[in-house]
């Protein structure tokens, strides 16, 4: 009840802030401001003012200040702010094709990430998302650097997993520990310090930069980092405002994304660079996986997630395709 009142205070505020500009574009995101992807926001927002002569202002809510990460796609949809970000996989159920992105070691190539902003495989997922009542606008790459971290010993071989009660990503990405005989547990990044903490589970999972952030390696004594899955969070806005917006204000606006999605490619990396190293300085024992072994877990862990993917249905299994040879 707090948080949905905030929201609407929030709201209401900003409609009434007086701006010399001709359109105004609430931002809601979940991230904290020291985010590398809060980070690059804010520089998109910088950017929206230049390529638009000032005509836009971007006016950010992060860190849940207006509405959950959950709750960013209703707002958006129904007109509440015009824009936020939310991660790929926070779509769930509601359009699983927005998991292709997780799939083990399927996206995880830096040239192919380079390359899927523009694509026919892009193009298809903003279609299905226009469907859901949201034009997406940017593509911003957040990691492809996982960390599966553990305390009795580090998970090296899959057979390592065997027994381990570990966290879990998604029902579809689950079937990948379920194949090396661990018992996934699925849970917001949020909760996963606490089960560890506590025993609840064994193994930890998330990207390398949220575990030096979540600063697992205080209840953690290894960490195995390995391409994994990759995440993005992307950008999107309420099609009525955009539709409405003049020709060359959304050519800006568009050159100011296109921008954002090649500049936070460097800064990804470079920020997964900074942690590993951050991880090592704070005493965690990590194990940089080598392609060799990378091979061994994709051969076990790719299959049963892929076949589960590919059966969502002929969309799911085009996807696939198109990704494949990007």
């Amino acid at each position: 009840m707090k948080h949905t009142l905030l929201a609407s205070l929030l709201v209401a505020a900003s409609i009434g802030i007086a701006t010399a500009a001709d359109f105004t574009m609430r931002l809601s995101h979940q991230l904290p401001p020291t985010h590398h992807i809060a980070q690059t926001l804010d520089r998109f927002a910088e950017d929206v003012a230049r390529e638009t002569g000032n005509r836009v202002e971007v006016q950010i809510f992060g860190a849940e200040q207006a509405f959950r990460g959950a709750q960013n796609h209703a707002a958006v949809a129904r007109g509440q702010v015009e824009a936020a970000v939310v991660t790929n996989f926070q779509w769930g159920g509601t359009l699983p094709e927005m998991n292709v992105m997780t799939l083990p070691y399927f996206m995880t190539d830096l040239d192919r990430l380079q390359r899927f902003p523009g694509s026919e495989a892009a193009r298809m997922l903003e279609a299905k998302l226009l469907e859901k009542g949201v034009r997406n606008i940017a593509w911003l790459y957040t990691t492809r650097q996982s960390i599966f971290t553990s305390n009795a010993k580090p998970l090296v071989q899959t057979s390592d997993f065997a027994g381990k009660k570990i966290r879990g990503l998604s029902r579809l990405v689950d079937e990948a520990f379920v194949a090396v005989n661990a018992a996934p547990a699925t849970m917001p990044g949020s909760e996963v310090y606490q089960a560890l903490q506590t025993g609840v589970i064994d193994a930890g999972l998330t990207d390398v930069s949220a575990g030096y952030s979540r600063r697992f390696y205080e209840v953690q004594k290894y960490g195995t980092v390995t391409p994994f899955f990759a995440v993005y969070f992307h950008l999107f806005v309420t099609p009525t405002w955009w539709d409405r917006l003049p020709d060359d204000v959304r050519a800006g606006i568009e050159r100011a994304a296109a921008k954002a999605e090649q500049d936070v490619i460097a800064v990804t990396e470079a920020t997964a660079e900074q942690a590993i190293t951050q991880l090592q300085e704070k005493g965690m024992v990590l194990h940089l996986q080598t392609a060799e072994e990378a091979e061994v877990w994709k051969a076990a862990m790719q299959p049963p997630v892929l076949e589960a993917f590919r059966a969502l249905g002929d969309d799911a299994a085009k996807l696939v395709e198109l990704i494949e040879n990007l």
